[in-house]
Parts: C-alpha cells; sequence; structure tokens
C-alpha cells in the first residue's frame, strides 16, 4: 500500500514538473512580447468577494498567491502528516536522512545569501528565498532519467522536499507576517479548535473540515498571517484513520483527489502569474545585483555545500546512513535538483518584499538559480547512474 502511495506520488509530480516547465517559459516569453500589457493587465485584474459588512478585494495575483497557493500547502500538510504516521519519516531510522540533508540544505543557501546580500537591511529579508525547494520540479527533472533511478533515491528527494516543506511552512508563519489583527487571529484560533474537536470527534466527511477551513482562511487572512497557513492548519487536522463514506481513509482520499489538481491546475497557474519578467535591458550585470546574485548562488551552491556537508557529517557520526545501493555521486545529484527552488522560492519572494522594484532581481535569480541546478543535476545523474539492461533474446 505505502509503495504503491509512493508511486502514484511521483507519477503526478513528475508530470507536473514538466509542465511547470512549459507553462513558466510561455510566462516568460509572453512578458517579453507585444502582448507584455496583457499579462500584466491579466495579474492586476480587480476582484471582490463581498458577503453583507464583509469584503475580500484582491488583484487576480493575489488570490492566486493567497488563495490557490492555500490549497497547495493544504495537499503539502496531509503529505507531512502521512509521512509522519507511516512513511518515510515514521521512525528515526527512516528521517534522519532526509532531515540532516535538508537542514543543510536550507541553512547554507541562507547563509550565502546573507554574505552577498545581507549588507543591506531591506535586502537581507529575503534570507529565506534559496532555502525553498520546488518537490514537483525536482522530481519532474529526475524523472527524465526514466527506471535508471533507483525507487530509494527517488524516495531520498522526496522526504528531503517535504521536509524542507514544513520548514519553508514554519519560516513563513515566524518571519513573514504583517501587523497583527488579534481578534482576526483569534477567531482563527477558534477555528482551528473546532477543526481538531472534528478530528477527536472522528468525523470523516472531508467537507466539514473544508467548510470550516475556509473560515479559518478568511481569519487568518484579515490577521496578518499568511493566509496559506490556512492550509496547514486544515491539512494536519484531517484524520488518517477511520473511514469515510466510501471506505477509505479520508486524509489519504483527500490527498488522492487534490494532487491531479494542484499538479496539473494550481501550481501552474501560480508558475504562470509569478515566473514572468520583463528581461528589456537585463544583462550579465544584472545578475550580479546582490539579491539576484544571492539567491542564484544559495540555489546552486548552498544546496549542494549544504546537504552533501550535512549528510557526510551525518553519516560520519552514525546519526544516519546511504540507503542500499545508492553512492555519493547520487547524493550529490540530488543535491543538485534540491537548488531548483522555482515555485516555493518564487513565492517566499513575494512575502519578503512588498516593494515591486525587487520583483525583477527576485524572479531572475530564481529563474537562473533553479535552471543552472536543474541542468547540472540531471548530467550528474545521467553520468553516474548506471544505464538500465534490457533482455536480448537469445
Amino acid at each position: 500500500m505505502a509503495v504503491s502511495t509512493i508511486r502514484d506520488f511521483l507519477k503526478h509530480e513528475s508530470a507536473g514538473g514538466l509542465v511547470l516547465l512549459a507553462v513558466a517559459v510561455f510566462a516568460l516569453i509572453l512578458d517579453n512580447t507585444s502582448l507584455a500589457w496583457l499579462y500584466d493587465a491579466l495579474l492586476d485584474l480587480p476582484l471582490a468577494v463581498k458577503i453583507g459588512g464583509l469584503e475580500i478585494a484582491k488583484p487576480l495575483l493575489l488570490w492566486i498567491n493567497d488563495g490557490l497557493m492555500a490549497v497547495f500547502f493544504l495537499l503539502v500538510a496531509l503529505e507531512i502528516k502521512r509521512e509522519v504516521l507511516e512513511g518515510e519519516l515514521s521512525s528515526l531510522d527512516r528521517a534522519a536522512l532526509p532531515a540532516i540533508a535538508a537542514v543543510g540544505g536550507m541553512a547554507v543557501p541562507a547563509a550565502i545569501y546573507m554574505a552577498v546580500a545581507g549588507g543591506d537591511p531591506v535586502a537581507a529579508r529575503g534570507w529565506a528565498i534559496p532555502a525553498a525547494t520546488d518537490i514537483a520540479f525536482a522530481l519532474g527533472i529526475l524523472s527524465l532519467l526514466g527506471k535508471r533511478v533507483p525507487l530509494a533515491l527517488k524516495i531520498f528527494l522526496l522526504a528531503l522536499a517535504i521536509i524542507d516543506d514544513l520548514g519553508a511552512i514554519l519560516i513563513i508563519a515566524a518571519f513573514y507576517t504583517a501587523d497583527l489583527s488579534y481578534i482576526s487571529l483569534g477567531l482563527a484560533g477558534v477555528g482551528a479548535a473546532v477543526l481538531f474537536a472534528l478530528n477527536r470527534a472522528g468525523v470523516t466527511r472531508t467537507a466539514a473540515y473544508i467548510l470550516v477551513g475556509v473560515f479559518v482562511w478568511v481569519c487568518v487572512l484579515k490577521s496578518g498571517v499568511h493566509a496559506t497557513l490556512a492550509g496547514v492548519l486544515v491539512g494536519f487536522a484531517v484524520p488518517l484513520a477511520g473511514r469515510n463514506e466510501q471506505g477509505e481513509s479520508p486524509l489519504r482520499s483527500l490527498e488522492h483527489k487534490l494532487h491531479p489538481w494542484i499538479a496539473f491546475g494550481i501550481m501552474p497557474v501560480f508558475a504562470f502569474a509569478n515566473a514572468g519578467v520583463h528581461l528589456g535591458g537585463v544583462g550579465l550585470s544584472s545578475l550580479g545585483e546582490p539579491v539576484t546574485l544571492g539567491i542564484a548562488l544559495g540555489l546552486l551552491l548552498g544546496k549542494q555545500i549544504g546537504i552533501l556537508s550535512f549528510v557526510w557529517l551525518g553519516v560520519r557520526l552514525r546519526l544516519c546512513r546511504l540507503p542500499e545501493g545508492i553512492g555519493w555521486p547520487q547524493i550529490y545529484g540530488v543535491a543538485c535538483l534540491a537548488g531548483i527552488g522555482f515555485t516555493m522560492s518564487l513565492f517566499i519572494g513575494t512575502l519578503a518584499f512588498e516593494d515591486p522594484a525587487f520583483a525583477a532581481p527576485v524572479r531572475i535569480g530564481v529563474l537562473a538559480g533553479s535552471i543552472a541546478s536543474a541542468i547540472l543535476g540531471y548530467l550528474v545523474l545521467r553520468a553516474t547512474l548506471a544505464p538500465v539492461r534490457t533482455a536480448h533474446p537469445g
């Protein structure tokens, strides 16, 4: 059951990563043609929802970043909960390797960014941008190597990225919040209490969690804490045990239903809305801007150095061990792929900088670091993974 779930997950994520790449390229091309005005006008399109005295009015871009991404983080929370309770993170032996790798893969990129751009207090707010990993994009590149990739290596990258996502959740909650409205925050707390009361009462209908979750999302949105964290609360509340009306685990059922919508809908829409950057006047000198250079080097070098050095130290101290059949060249290749920040890095970039002047440096840095990491990771793994031998008829 667990193996088939992982294979199904990898199938969706890998294909979704390739769709992400195509959509990002399309957005980048569109924003550098005569239709750039249409791209910008679409993202600035005002949309409002009003019920009585409550009104939420935002441009389309913020509905995507605050609304659709809350659904993405709902899926992330479901994945984390399942992996912790019965998957690759359910025991210390299994979790040690990807956990150690993830810590190094977040700490070193952030340190490199601060070394490059930390001299400016405003620019320093972007320290977490290169700490992220785009799980769909990374698995998508890994899938290009086909059957030569061992399942253990895919699972290592998957677990590493999931822990990385958990780190991103904690970073967003702790460092990227606006002025707090304690009334809204209190109401969100009441909603969260209701969610976990539903869990404790054994409620297995996911509709109940989604309904309360919408209320929590509105309250969190108005509180100053980033609205995507409402999705995390809902995901952690949905029970893994028990059976819903279809006789399935509520968490597994919801996770299975959300995967295609996230992989082929929400994430491509987010990539389209955030990957466009006008390249007019952009040259090699633009890569030398502190924010751009800090992000690019953090993703390309920081992830490699952080993951490889922390895993090496963990193995030396006997805190973890490499999976059977996986050597250091393959660990290095995965460390390179983890430098594909893309959607997660772009998302954190939107939280770190409100000034539109930072949009282009952030996007250029993320795209440069992610593309370089993808190419290097692919080449390293292609060179170090044994080709699949096919049987010839005798």
